[in-house]
């Protein structure tokens, strides 16, 4: 089996200690660089001629460029130095126009059909999951947790709520489907397609030999039925007679295809099957015995007794390591597993389903999953708003300072010579 090389593990996300930890340096670093700025244009301004003067314009510069882009970065959460200055605060003040702008950005570059179609067939959903399961560790991992899970929900199923489920949901359902039309036309196919042969032939079979092995009770079955006043040796070569004659009736039956026994229950079936379509009085008898069978007391309880021995049979396989159903489900998950390795039509179909799957949860429920981001932005206050979105972003915005701050004092520099090459001062 051909072997891939496993992705590497993303690093897990920062908790909101870590990032308000970054978020402190970054600003600590921001802020030492600006009063760097301020304590080298102090010490340089009285010596401002010549190279001095480069250093003291490039600080002045610097300094200005720190303080505007830390308005900027700070205006977005709050008020700088708390003074409502216009259009600052913006985050706390227009958080629902922001929660509203989020949601409707993902919704429409993140929750498109070519862009959820393309991530998961680059995926390569097929080939991983071939690729897991070759482990027979994953596969007995699998075929554990499944188990696990059926046994779980086997047991919750009590025998309350299949009696309830039969009489307040299958019975009265029962009751008001027509049963004719659905056993006529079960009939017909049957015959029509032949359907009925394995299982006549099973019966014809187990018949046979039922009877082969069972000629006393036969007998006395048939004896019951005697004459008093017949002897019992009478009887006796009778009943051997008829159990001979039986059993000649029954090989011929079963080994010969076209035997007119055979006809005639073909014909039989076809005759009823056309009657439970056609026949108004086969219909209402049929009708009749469905009513007589759903009103027996015994319906709901066969039910459950049903209900219980299968159940005991399931969770006694499926507690068994060794079972036949884990043996069974293990056996069908590795030919799985092999058959997707090989097979490359088989993965490209498995994809395609995954990508449509996909594409059909997305554009049936992306609007409720993009409405999430809204209504959580909408059930913050603005404080917490900034507060949040602050601690996730904010440690990247003091790059805008630390770059205002060097840029500022470059261009500073620039300007400082741009004056003395075309101003002479």
């Amino acid at each position: 089996m051909a072997t891939t090389v496993a992705p590497s593990r993303r690093p897990p996300p920062p908790t909101d200690a870590e990032r308000r930890a970054g978020l402190r340096r970054m600003r600590t670093f921001a802020v030492a660089l600006l009063l760097l700025a301020a304590v080298v244009y102090v010490l340089t301004k009285p010596y401002d001629d010549g190279w001095v003067g480069f250093v003291n314009s490039g600080a002045e510069a610097a300094m200005i460029g720190a303080i505007a882009d830390w308005f900027a970065v700070t205006a977005l959460f709050k008020h700088p130095l708390g003074l409502p200055i216009p259009h600052t605060a913006l985050v706390p003040r227009r958080k629902a126009e922001l929660g509203e702008g989020l949601q409707s950005f993902v919704g429409e570059h993140f929750l498109s059909e070519e862009v959820v179609r393309d991530r998961v067939s680059n995926a390569g959903i097929s080939r991983r999951i071939a690729d897991w399961l070759a482990d027979p560790r994953h596969v007995d991992r699998v075929v554990a947790e499944a188990a696990e899970i059926v046994s779980t929900g086997l047991g919750k199923v009590t025998d309350e709520h299949v009696s309830d489920l039969v009489s307040e949901a299958l019975l009265p359902r029962f009751r008001e489907e027509p049963l004719a039309p659905v056993l006529g036309s079960l009939v017909t196919e049957m015959v029509r397609d032949d359907l009925h042969r394995p299982i006549v032939d099973l019966g014809l079979e187990e018949l046979h030999r039922w009877l082969l092995h069972n000629p006393v009770r036969f007998g006395e079955v048939l004896s019951e039925r005697a004459p008093r006043w017949a002897p019992p040796w009478l009887n006796e070569a009778v009943t051997t007679k008829i159990h001979t004659e039986a059993l000649r009736w029954l090989a011929d039956i079963r080994d010969d295809p076209q035997h007119h026994a055979r006809t005639a229950f073909d014909s039989l079936l076809a005759q009823l099957g056309h009657d439970l379509l056609f026949d108004d009085a086969t219909r209402a008898r049929a009708e009749a015995f469905k009513e007589r069978l759903l009103d027996h007391p015994q319906v709901a309880a066969s039910a459950v007794a049903l209900w219980q021995a299968l159940r005991r049979s399931l969770l006694a396989s499926l507690a068994d390591p060794e079972g036949a159903v884990r043996a069974r489900v293990r056996t069908e998950l590795t030919a799985f597993a092999e058959r997707l390795d090989v097979d490359p039509e088989l993965r490209d179909t498995l994809d395609s389903a995954a990508s449509d799957l996909a594409w059909f949860v997305v554009e049936r429920y992306g609007t409720e999953f993009a409405s999430v981001i809204g209504a959580t932005i909408e059930r913050w206050d603005g404080r917490e708003a900034a507060e949040r979105i602050e601690l996730h972003v904010g440690r990247d915005l003091q790059f805008i300072r630390i770059n205002g701050t060097l840029v500022g004092g470059l261009v500073g520099v620039i300007i400082h010579g741009l004056s003395l090459l075309f101003l002479g001062h």
